[in-house]
């Protein structure tokens, strides 16, 4: 799995509808209008998402590996 910071998958989500609902401290917190889930994750500068942190949140999101 390809790694990739909290800005770019933050920038990803919104192309795929997720809005962002607040931001507390570095945790993004977002929502999809059409799903019950809301996403919750720490956007620190320019570190990648580790990677059991990032393959939870693409499932969570409904999206793929290959959606990066």
């Amino acid at each position: 799995m390809k790694s990739v910071s909290g800005k770019v998958f933050c920038k990803l989500l919104q192309l795929y509808g997720w809005q962002l609902q607040r931001i507390r401290g570095s945790h993004h917190i977002y929502a999809h209008p059409d799903k019950m889930e809301i996403l919750t994750f720490s956007v620190n500068a320019n570190q990648d998402l580790k990677i059991g942190t990032l393959s939870k949140l693409l499932k969570d999101a409904g999206l793929t590996e290959q959606d990066l």
